[in-house]
């Protein structure tokens, strides 16, 4: 059997699926942790597809389906970010539905003995600029929930900081606060604007050399309180870079979409640990990946990850913020969930050649554990665009 599948120029080509996955995908889950990196998967909300709702209404979540995507992951050894912008947060979830998800995560990872850290921000204040302290009590809000589900804090980048900030002594000054009151060490979240237009400036300057500085002394004030630092500026340099300056015992979390093989295997100087959007479609692969190299078989690694970087570039092009729409694709398509409907309806952020596109480069790399259904699935959506066979 073959497809017909619409590219950029509108024309249909040819494609021919697999008709097997590849071996990591269908082998036995081996839930026991890896051990030569610290590996999370930033995971995806599932939305309820029969809720009667629109984009800015609040968010109907799949729970039962949500759950076991994360179920998934944990059973590959992989630990869960939640709550991240891979689930959609200030992008169709609101506080609301990201507090239920980090008690409903929390709770599960307890009792399966997953891995779990979760984002805390400051998305409960309303648009608008606020006052640093009034972004100072929503960070504590969200930080103490966090630490009552037991579950590790993630410092993300806020919106409302970017907007009341005048200054890096601002960004200095309720950092400290924060990491002084944080019962344990938390990670610290850059994200760039590639992913969120309104966290330009972040840091306190719009060059990001002069940015990186005070990135620095946040951290070199308060190496104790710092498990490690996400980075997601998408450029491996500067990363490398950051990672080299890092004080001893704080890690560096890749969340470079584009170059996590190269980052992760590291040099004669150290190595990225990772955080990744990616990492929720490519679980199993990244979970073989990891264990390969901890055998020291960095060869092996970069054989394995390397042929994906192809599809997370795809799934991370401009506009980048757009990502999370290829990954729940991929997890329709791989039977994760039984629908293609988004939180917020986010479903249509990406054209149809640019999913075609995605499902020959997932099915090329045997990311579907069941080819045939991977393709009737696609198909079903090509029906409905009005693609003829």
């Amino acid at each position: 059997m073959t497809l017909r599948l619409p590219s950029a120029g509108r024309e249909l080509r040819t494609y021919t699926p697999r008709t097997e996955p590849a071996h990591f995908v269908v082998s036995s889950p081996r839930p026991a942790p890896l051990t030569s990196r610290t590996v999370f998967s930033a995971a995806h909300v599932v939305a309820d597809p029969y809720a009667d709702t629109s984009p800015d209404a609040p968010a109907a979540v799949d729970w039962d389906a949500t759950l076991a995507f994360r179920r998934h992951l944990w059973s590959y050894g992989l630990g869960v970010a939640e709550a991240m912008d891979t689930a959609q947060r200030g992008m169709g979830l609101d506080w609301a539905g990201a507090e239920e998800l980090i008690r409903r995560s929390a709770a599960e990872a307890k009792a399966v003995g997953g891995r779990i850290a979760c984002g805390v921000g400051t998305d409960q204040l309303p648009s608008g600029v606020r006052t640093l302290d009034e972004v100072r009590a929503a960070y504590e809000e969200q930080l103490a929930l966090v630490e009552e589900t037991g579950s590790q804090a993630i410092l993300m980048a806020s919106r409302a900081l970017a907007a009341a900030a005048t200054s890096p002594d601002d960004y200095l000054d309720l950092y400290g606060h924060l990491l002084r009151q944080a019962a344990e060490p938390v990670v610290l979240h850059w994200l760039g604007p590639m992913f969120d237009p309104a966290l330009d400036g972040y840091w306190g300057s719009e060059d990001l050399d002069t940015a990186t500085e005070t990135f620095l002394q946040v951290i070199a004030a308060h190496p104790d309180k710092v498990d490690g630092i996400k980075v997601s500026l998408l450029d491996a340099r500067r990363e490398t870079e950051l990672r080299r300056r890092l004080p001893r015992g704080v890690r560096c979390y890749t969340g470079d979409d584009f170059n996590y093989p190269e980052l992760i295997a590291g040099d004669e100087q150290g190595f990225s640990h990772a955080l990744l959007g990616i990492f929720d479609p490519l679980g199993p692969v990244a979970a073989e990946a990891v264990r390969v190299l901890d055998t020291g078989d960095v060869k092996g690694f970069r054989e394995l990850l390397d042929p994906t970087v192809e599809l997370s570039r795809h799934l991370f092009r401009r506009p980048t913020r757009f990502y999370k729409t290829g990954v729940v694709f991929l997890a329709w398509l791989a039977g994760h969930q039984d629908h293609f409907t988004m939180v917020g309806g986010l479903q249509s952020a990406r054209s149809l050649p640019h999913l075609a596109r995605a499902y020959e480069l997932a099915d090329g790399l045997g990311l579907f554990p069941d080819p045939a259904v991977a393709e009737a699935r696609m198909r079903s959506l090509l029906d409905v665009y009005g693609v003829s066979r």
